[in-house]
């Protein structure tokens, strides 16, 4: 809390309101509040809140909605009542502006406080999917042109683990991604990432089409064939997959360029093999197969996805359910939902009928999972059938149901509790209304898709958008080495809030000071500290997700 005493100081400080959002001006009787709402802005039509939390009562006062460009006011809203306490402050409230539906550059205006600017208009999120898919890039690893950074991690790997076996001998599992803010690739979470990227460009081969690179093929389908090649050399034969390239003697080593591992010629590869690997596997280059052969009109590559697809599936029934291989890390609940999406695609690509039973009896038992993650995607299971068998759009409907319900029990409107990948989960009820709302063209529950995405962009207690240079004050410290050492990290979209009693648990040993120690609570913590790697670490399954959400957002270009 500042306090300036001369007109200049004031000034000055009014200035810095619009650059920092979080801070306040607290004159004479004047109450402290805070305005929490998407930095990056709204369409026309969507819905559009605020929250203001304040250490006094607000009822009977206003606050101003006015146009940045010729400082007229728009509309005036009055508080309602308090909703209550929040953390450190007794009084919250929330402002609803639907009816603001003209483009423009606004910013709220509270006696003589005032915020940082935000935008309306149609293509406000436009950009921001290719941003995200810049995140890939970053984490590409091997020969594979990474973005800033060197070719790295060449002799990928250089012995290999089977169960208590260790058998000195290298293979090639080059390329692909580091999985997150550590240098280690895993077979699952790679698989999920390019999964979602295709499947993205299936959804809506318009808005995820964009080329910037001008080579005429798509960006993302590009991003998803380094995924490709990657999985492909995973499949080893023999039943086996490499789930995880090197351990966790990663974490142990220093922070580090990739091209400066030292550890870049001692990565062993771990064997494994589960329905649930299977799933996610033969689902991935199922689609692949159709999309090579329908759009990028490429027969061969086509063909060798859609042998490689089948070959996996068949071994479903000599597998065990879930692999449990590597250093116990993204281990599956369930497989019913992955090993039900690769027999659905198996289907669409090939109308054979065995497909289509296994995916309608896997995909009944996976049921409702009320919840997204790497691991939670029965949904598009469920949307691929329900093209076809339409009932199966009630499972996405349970969860929305629930989403919707969670909603009004939270300040924010979160529409999940708080766990490690909040913001994922987040957006993950944003993506399964896409879904819904494709098959059913109901848009009953835009409101608490439109709550997470505006929760990810600013609108938390913390009033930081998650996504790096998205918004006015955003992520800037992430859990990654690259981005600690060049200082920024393109595309980078962090974890999100966790149980304060959890991270406390771990006891992390922070490199900066809590600047948002004003708006902790027990039920949501946050930190931008590169330390955090609870709610800081950025993943390519957070951004997976993040660039269908955001690419279905924006407007078609």
């Amino acid at each position: 809390m500042f306090r300036m005493t001369t007109n200049y100081k004031f000034v000055f400080f009014l200035l810095l309101l619009i650059a920092i959002p979080g801070c306040s001006l607290n004159i004479g009787a004047e109450p402290e509040i805070y305005i929490r709402f998407n930095q990056v802005g709204f369409k026309l039509n969507d819905y559009k809140t605020a929250v203001v939390l304040s250490n006094s009562g607000l009822e009977g006062k206003s606050i101003s909605i006015i146009n940045s460009k010729n400082g007229k006011s728009i509309f005036t809203k009055s508080f309602g009542k308090n909703l209550g306490a929040y953390g450190n402050f007794p009084f919250s409230y929330s402002i609803d502006f639907s009816e603001l539906k003209q483009s423009g550059d606004y910013h709220f205006e509270y006696s003589r406080q005032k915020s940082f600017p935000f935008r309306i208009d149609d293509n406000v999120f436009n950009g921001l999917a290719d941003s995200l898919l810049t995140f890939f890039h970053v984490q590409r690893c091997g020969y594979t042109d990474p973005f800033f950074h060197k070719i790295c991690h060449i002799a990928d790997a250089t012995s290999i683990i089977d169960g208590k076996k260790v058998i000195n001998k290298s293979i090639d599992v080059t390329g692909g991604w580091h999985d997150a803010g550590d240098y280690v690739k895993f077979l699952n979470t790679s698989a999920f990432a390019t999964y979602m990227l295709l499947f993205s460009y299936d959804f809506d081969p318009v808005k995820f089409g964009f080329d910037n690179n001008k080579n005429g093929v798509p960006d993302i389908l590009e991003e998803a064939k380094i995924g490709l090649d990657w999985m492909m050399r995973c499949n080893i034969g023999d039943g086996k997959f490499i789930t995880q390239v090197q351990d966790l003697r990663d974490h142990d080593v220093g922070w580090r360029m990739p091209e400066d591992d030292k550890l870049g010629f001692d990565r062993p590869a771990f064997l494994g093999m589960g329905k649930n690997l299977i799933g996610i596997y033969s689902a991935t280059f199922a689609l692949a197969a159709r999309i090579w052969r329908d759009k990028v009109l490429y027969p061969e590559f086509s063909r060798k996805c859609l042998s490689t697809a089948e070959q996996i599936y068949s071994l479903k029934n000599k597998s065990v359910d879930i692999d449990s291989s590597g250093t116990g890390h993204y281990i599956d609940e369930k497989y019913e939902g992955k090993l039900a999406l690769g027999a659905a695609e198996l289907y669409l690509t090939t109308s054979r009928s065995n497909y289509l039973s296994d995916a309608v009896a896997l995909a009944d038992s996976a049921n409702s999972d009320y919840w997204w993650s790497w691991g939670n995607i029965n949904s598009l299971a469920h949307y691929r059938l329900a093209k076809f068998i339409p009932r199966f759009s009630g499972y996405i409907k349970n969860n929305l149901e629930d989403f919707n319900k969670r909603k009004d029990q939270n300040l924010f409107g979160k529409g999940t509790d708080v766990s490690w990948g909040t913001n994922v989960t987040l957006l993950g009820v944003a993506l399964q209304n896409f879904l819904y709302k494709k098959l059913t063209n109901d848009t009953k529950f835009d409101s608490v898709a439109v709550l997470q995405r505006d929760f990810v962009l600013g609108r938390n207690s913390w009033g930081v958008s998650f996504i790096y240079n998205a918004g006015r004050n955003f992520t800037k410290y992430f859990h990654h080495q690259i981005s600690d050492i060049k200082g920024k990290l393109p595309g980078g979209f962090a974890a999100g809030p966790g149980k304060k009693e959890f991270i406390d648990s771990l006891k992390l040993v922070y490199d900066k000071p809590d600047k948002y120690s004003k708006f902790q609570t027990n039920d949501d913590y946050y930190r931008d500290d590169k330390v955090d790697y609870i709610t800081n670490e950025p993943t390519i399954t957070g951004n997976a997700t993040a660039i269908f959400v955001f690419g279905n957002f924006s407007e078609k270009r």
